[in-house]
């Protein structure tokens, strides 16, 4: 029986199928070609990466490394922990679970050294899966244990999900089966009425399938595995494929369907040999040996059985050799060859003492270590009640010192625990508050905006129409000098320019592409008057941006920020061309926005001091969204800033 576990990825984050897409990675690595060394290079790499992760691991892997080594180049942490994330999917994919361990370890160090709490909470998961992985269910638990109130604190439905899912594989090990059931399905509802997750989805229904099977309900097993197999097929994920068709090819030999069984099982093997997935494909080999040994062809179950050990061997599989070396005793058994038969059963004897002692060994030497620790205690409590005996007046003088300094301390300690209670009370109030003073700012703005729109387009401009119709009728009616009529056509023409100016003024006040198409369209067209007006050249890219639903007050302030960096471009920056990039991420629910120009560049210390207007209104744009503002520049080296804001 083969387990999906349940990982987590970056960003984490609902699931966006994993089937190549050529044209949108043809588009990002295009975008990667022109893209400057900063933090939306480092995210692309990793979105790049992704898409090749289901099909081709080892590219991905690649485009991860490169993520990686960026990341330490321009110091960005959160680069780093998102590479962990990213890459230890890969490694729990191809069975390297210590390498993984190892990996989600350091990305939880660098995750507290951020203070993200969010970040802490996907690595402590990944942790806690890596865990799981080799076994080591106390120390997953207790990882679990320590996100789950930090998952509900934040409301992230997605890793509750996978949290409840995981927690079913536990009880599954445990055979506490009715337990297992319970966790999966609230696994399962998550992922199939409120986020959006086929690819976990898909895990949860194997894996409940696993537990039926375990408790003989071949039946319902099978309706969970066929559900898993269908959404793997869709999503093009053949890792899961590949184990789901090992299942469905477990119960139909347990239910004698032997044909059924024998193709399942042939399918995923020639899955698990295109993904070099050792464990998988020796588990297939030993199935189709297992079939052909029910139809008493033992030659070709020899065959199947002998290939299954070469791969189980070779990549140190000790489970499954153990049971091949069963199967391979059952196969010359029944073609009456027992002296061959006993060879393998002394085979299998002798790797099962080997496991077991093993495992003596690890659990002896943790017992070993506990004795020394217990010994050493006891050693320091002898030496403390001697010396307690020779001298227990000075002891309890010491005590009573250390008594009242302790006490002291601690009253101290919660006399500022109190205060910095208060002070972080009354800051997150300060903050609440200017964040309700900020939204009020911008509302009434884009209120006054959107009224002044209207009034100069709808008033001043029917009046100027107006007044420009009444003067064309009146021409037909008047005799002029020929110097009067030029000067009746400069203001005709005068007259023109300012209906023109004043529509031009009414549009940027509050763009009507803008309000009717969304964020994409109204940006885009805003990039295209620029271009077309001759200031610069300019170029907007949107990836992902159909599958983002953004709220109008929000698309209306990322707008504004845009406008109001692009407009910095032109009058600080001296700049030449202005790359705007929009990158949704529908696993994230995360917006990123990049607004890179090719200009002179400036000292971002001198932003701490700016009173500038403009560099106030969109950090606090940005904060509004509760966004974050990353800007990177260098004096001749042009300017790059990019914005992340959850949508």
């Amino acid at each position: 029986m083969r387990k999906i576990l349940v990982v987590l990825f970056i960003v984490s984050s609902s699931y966006c199928s994993h089937a190549q897409d050529n044209r949108a990675i043809d588009s990002m690595l295009q975008v990667l070609k022109n893209a400057k060394e900063d933090t939306g290079k480092v995210m692309l790499l990793l979105h790049i990466g992704e898409q090749y992760e289901r099909s081709a691991p080892e590219t991905s892997k690649q485009y991860y490394h490169q993520s990686l080594q960026l990341s330490q180049k321009i110091r960005y942490k959160p680069g780093e922990i998102k590479f962990a994330s990213y890459y230890t999917a890969v490694l729990n994919m191809q069975g390297r679970f210590d390498s993984s361990l190892l990996l989600n370890k350091k990305a939880l160090e660098l995750a507290k050294e951020t203070k993200d709490e969010l970040s802490i909470a996907k690595a402590t998961f990944n942790t806690a899966n890596s865990f799981h992985m080799i076994s080591k269910e106390d120390s997953a638990l207790y990882y679990y244990l320590q996100v789950l109130p930090i998952l509900d604190k934040l409301g992230n439905k997605r890793m509750l999900g996978i949290a409840y899912s995981t927690i079913q594989n536990i009880y599954t090990d445990l055979t506490q089966y009715q337990k297992a059931i319970e966790y999966g399905k609230k696994g399962l509802d998550i992922f199939s009425k409120e986020v959006d997750d086929p690819l976990n989805q898909s895990y949860c229904l194997s894996n409940l399938g696993i537990v039926y099977t375990s408790i003989k309900k071949l039946d319902s097993a099978d309706i969970y595995f066929t559900k898993a197999l269908q959404i793997s097929r869709r999503i093009s994920d053949r890792y899961t494929e590949s184990a789901v068709l090992l299942n469905l090819g477990d119960i139909h030999y347990k239910s004698g369907r032997l044909e059924d069984a024998k193709t399942n099982f042939e399918k995923s093997f020639l899955i698990a040999k295109e993904m070099d997935l050792a464990e998988t494909q020796a588990i297939a080999l030993k199935g189709i040996g297992l079939y052909y040994l029910e139809k008493k062809n033992y030659s070709r179950a020899r065959l199947y059985a002998d290939s299954a050990l070469a791969i189980a061997l070779n990549n140190d599989i000790r489970k499954q050799t153990l049971k091949i070396y069963n199967l391979l005793a059952d196969i010359s058994y029944a073609s009456q060859d027992f002296a061959t038969a006993h060879q393998f059963e002394e085979k299998e004897d002798a790797l099962r003492d080997s496991i077991n002692a093993d495992s003596l060994l690890k659990l002896s030497t943790e017992f070993e270590t506990k004795y020394e620790t217990q010994k050493k205690e006891t050693q320091i409590q002898l030496q403390r009640s001697q010396l307690k005996q020779k001298s227990a007046l000075n002891y309890f003088l010491i005590v009573g010192s250390i008594a009242i300094i302790l006490i002291s301390l601690l009253t101290y300690r919660n006399y500022k625990s109190k205060q910095k209670l208060q002070q972080a009370r009354i800051d997150e109030l300060e903050t609440e508050k200017q964040l309700t003073a900020t939204e009020a700012v911008l509302k009434g703005e884009e209120q006054e905006r959107t009224r002044l729109a209207k009034d100069l387009h709808d008033g001043l401009g029917g009046m100027l129409s107006g007044i420009k119709y009444s003067l064309s009728n009146m021409k037909g009616n008047l005799i002029m000098t020929p110097d009067n009529a030029q000067a009746f056509e400069r203001s005709m023409d005068m007259l023109d320019s300012s209906i023109k100016e004043m529509r031009r003024v009414a549009h940027n006040m509050m763009p009507e592409i803008l309000v009717k198409y969304g964020l994409d369209a109204g940006l885009k067209e805003f990039c295209n008057d620029i271009e077309r007006s001759g200031v610069l050249q300019i170029n907007y890219q949107s990836i992902g941006m159909e599958q983002a639903s953004i709220e109008q007050t929000t698309a209306v302030t990322i707008y504004r920020i845009v406008q109001e960096l692009v407009n910095n471009s032109i009058k600080h920056a001296a700049a030449k061309n202005v790359l705007v990039q929009l990158h949704f991420s529908p696993s994230e629910k995360q917006l990123a926005i990049t607004v890179e120009d090719d200009g002179k560049g400036f000292d971002t210390a001198m932003l701490k001091q700016s009173t500038g207007m403009g560099w106030n209104s969109i950090q606090n744009r940005v904060e509004f969204l509760k966004g974050k503002l990353d800007v990177n520049s260098a004096l001749g080296n042009g300017t790059s800033v990019m914005i992340e804001i959850g949508v």
